[in-house]
């Protein structure tokens, strides 16, 4: 199939993207890596009446670090956090450890980390990290500018508090202390597939106890979660891991975290080769293995 006939802008300042956007009451898309918008344009699922490519948009291409933030423009790429020291500190570390799970190289050349955040798929690794470590995501129109943070902005698949004519110019995320460990785990049926299920977690550690846990489930539900539940389960808890071997005994409090994330945090969905009772022994696993790479970054 070919897609519906459109309209196409390509926009050089924030600006010109903004009137854009604003001109017209009819279905209009931004276009920066569309990984996603172009396959359904393709197959004529999506009919947009304008395409704003904002690629020329240098402004967008940005990434600082300001008063314990990360700022994360809107045209920075997937494959810039393949490397730990993009971002400083264990948030660099957890961005690079789920980056490589995204896709393939050109895909990751291409798309970027606010794209996936303005698609908003509930198998987005970037969704759910948003979620958990409490980002905040601008958007812009020719009315002003406003701040939304990730907890407000999933409304369900596909589903976000932004608005028509409001253009996502970045994401902010809080640069965790420095003695916080970071794990993320990913399961899918082949390499080049969507997530069945994968965790984004992390710890902060004081005085050998948990202080601070947080889980993003990705593809747990119809949108991205984070695992409240399973999270106090950890306050408090020393931190220990086996020595050796690859399984926690069924008392630890990472298992009991996994289970309950699964039985009270998930909402799973039956999909295709994963109905929703194997999705929630995914999910217990994952949390629990997540939960151990993320206690073994604190205690090297």
């Amino acid at each position: 199939m070919k897609p519906a006939a459109f309209d196409y802008v390509a926009p050089r300042t924030v600006d010109e993207a903004l009137n854009a956007l604003g001109a017209t009451r009819h279905d209009v898309r931004v276009l920066a890596g569309g990984q996603s918008l172009i396959l359904e344009m393709h197959l004529q699922r999506i009919r947009p009446d304008l395409v704003v490519d904002i690629n020329r948009v240098a402004e967008l291409d940005r990434l600082s670090v300001n008063d314990g933030t990360v700022e994360i423009g809107a045209l920075v790429r997937h494959g810039v956090f393949e490397s730990p020291q993009a971002v400083p500190g264990p948030l660099g570390r957890l961005f690079a450890l789920a980056a490589v799970n995204i896709a393939h190289p050109p895909i990751r050349a291409c798309g970027t980390m606010v794209g996936s955040l303005a698609w908003a798929h509930p198998a987005s690794e970037w969704c759910a990290i948003a979620l958990a470590l409490d980002a905040a995501i601008e958007v812009r129109s020719t009315g002003g500018a406003r701040e939304i943070a990730a907890r407000d902005y999933f409304r369900g698949p596909l589903q976000t508090a932004r608005a028509r004519d409001e253009l996502i110019t970045s994401v902010r995320f809080p640069l965790p202390a420095d003695d916080t460990g970071v794990g993320f785990i990913e399961h899918r049926r082949t390499h080049f597939c969507f997530a069945q299920v994968a965790v984004a977690a992390t710890l902060t550690v004081h005085d050998g106890l948990i202080s601070d846990a947080r889980i993003g489930l990705v593809n747990c539900a119809d949108r991205p979660i984070r695992a409240h539940a399973a999270e106090q389960v950890l306050i408090g808890c020393e931190i220990t891991v086996p020595a050796v071997g690859n399984r926690l005994p069924g008392g630890h409090p990472f298992v009991r975290a996994g289970r309950i994330a699964a039985d009270q945090d998930a909402a799973p969905l039956a999909e295709p080769y994963a109905d929703p009772e194997y999705r929630r022994q995914v999910i217990a696993v994952l949390v629990g293995r997540t939960l151990r790479q993320a206690a073994e970054g604190v205690l090297q």
